[in-house]
């Protein structure tokens, strides 16, 4: 391959084409010798035709280095030519060095001055090309940039798949942990009914077998002293009269009992066992079953937080790889509850303990981050060893604050515009905020601390109309 650049440094400014016997002038511009003395015909101070330069001499001298190489550049080219690996006009077998604007095709010099693109206008062919490559590369810019977007995407997408194989199987675990434990504690109930049906049914079977025994004992002696005076009256008389102080005695003798009769609460009390079966248990099963108001959703919760797996408290801890998904706020580091409000009171309280770096409040569902500027939540915070409020975006409010708080309880009636917090330890009001809601809400919260925030949970009661 040849040292010099590219074509362009070896062509001749006035006629395109590689240089033909080429001279250079003082100012070092080259030319074809031939192109050079018709430019300077009719110009009364020869000049350089690129920088205006006028030229010391007239007849300038000859640029042999460059003409060896423009010699060797044509060589090569015309091997190339002969190889077919470099285009040429059809008719002229010349290289195409320009661009016909009204035929929009390269032409080669000879197609220039022929009578078919007489008055047409020219570019030269690698200007105009140029010009295109350009064009095409800023519209390549933006493929690049949606092309970066896209593929960034996709592997959002791969790793939201890989998370929801993850998240499925991970529930999955979660429930049947909790259908074995409802299961255990149904086996373990029915286990206990059962051994005090049989208990029942041992202790009313085995008060039976003794009532039972005796009344046949009973029976045999009652049946001996009738078969022994039947056995009396059917001698003859005097045999009879000899005997009969002896049989009456026998007969008097014998204490007649009362007439058996079963007691009250003999059966099995089967109405006791049966009666309400399933809402009694459903009662029971209120000892092992707990609810809280307000249940976290993971899929809000800022990659940093770690929440517990019955999804009612959050803390914070090494940051995890979460997809890229929509309800997740990165820059807000915070956990939204599942489920939004709009309409009625609702009340939950927040266990804060010794967390030294917390909020509590409520975030509206087009909460919205504008710069560094969040807006669109209501809350209560700690943090550096002091108490504020803070509101749609407004700088932090100090509180006062008696005594180190220990819970807070969230108040919303969202229909009245209030959202009130208190302290539940000592039932005392520490901030309200009135606002018109017009948005879903979501209780929200988030912590700096590795100790947890933990939504309590409320008492829960079976009740019948």
């Amino acid at each position: 391959m040849m040292a010099y650049q590219s074509e362009e440094d070896l062509s001749c400014p006035i006629c395109q084409d590689i240089f033909k016997e080429p001279v250079v002038l003082s100012c070092s511009h080259s030319f074809c010798r031939d192109c050079l003395l018709r430019w300077w015909r009719g110009q009364p101070v020869p000049e350089c035709p690129v920088c205006k330069r006028r030229s010391s001499r007239s007849d300038p001298p000859r640029n042999l280095a460059l003409k060896n190489l423009c010699e060797a550049f044509a060589l090569e080219r015309d091997q190339r030519v002969l190889a077919g690996c470099e285009p040429v006009c059809s008719l002229h077998s010349e290289k195409l060095k320009l661009f016909c604007l009204d035929h929009q095709r390269p032409v080669c010099l000879i197609c220039r001055d022929s009578k078919a693109h007489n008055n047409h206008k020219f570019r030269p062919i690698h200007e105009f090309a140029q010009e295109h490559k350009n064009e095409l590369q800023k519209s390549l810019k933006s493929l690049q940039e949606k092309l970066t977007l896209f593929e960034h995407v996709r592997g959002n997408f791969e790793q939201t798949a890989e998370h929801i194989q993850v998240q499925a199987r991970h529930t999955e675990r979660q429930i049947k942990e909790q259908f074995k434990k409802l299961h255990q504690f149904l086996k373990e109930e029915e286990e206990a009914r059962l051994s005090a049906l049989r208990e029942e049914e041992e202790q009313k079977s085995s008060r039976i077998r003794v009532k039972l025994e005796a009344l046949s004992k009973e029976i045999a002696a009652l049946s001996d002293t009738v078969r022994a005076t039947k056995e009396e009256l059917s001698t003859d008389n005097i045999s009879f009269l000899h005997s009969y102080k002896s049989a009456v005695e026998r007969v008097q003798q014998r204490p007649l009992l009362d007439d058996p009769q079963l007691l009250p609460g003999a059966l099995i009390d089967v109405a006791k066992h049966l009666g309400n079966l399933t809402f009694n248990i459903w009662n029971k099963m209120k000892e092992m079953v707990s609810y809280t108001p307000v249940v976290l959703d993971p899929n809000t919760a800022n990659p940093e937080f770690i929440l517990s797996d019955d999804l009612t408290s959050v803390s914070h801890g090494e940051r995890q790889k979460f997809p890229e998904n929509p309800e997740r706020t990165d820059y807000h580091r915070s956990v939204r509850g599942w489920e939004s409000i709009n309409s009625g009171t609702h009340t939950w309280e927040v266990e804060v303990g010794d967390n030294i770096a917390w909020f509590v409040g409520v975030a509206a569902e087009s909460f919205q981050k504008k710069g560094r500027v969040k807006s669109g939540f209501w809350q209560i915070e700690f943090f550096n060893g002091k108490y504020s409020t803070r509101v749609m975006g407004d700088p932090a409010v100090a509180l006062r604050v008696k005594k180190k708080l220990r819970g807070i309880r969230v108040h919303l009636d969202y229909n009245r515009g209030k959202l009130s917090f208190s302290d539940p330890d000592t039932n005392t009001h520490i901030q309200a905020f009135t606002h018109i809601f017009t948005d879903r809400l979501f209780p929200c919260m988030g912590t700096l601390d590795e100790l947890p925030l933990k939504i309590l949970q409320d008492k829960v009661s079976v009740t019948r109309e």
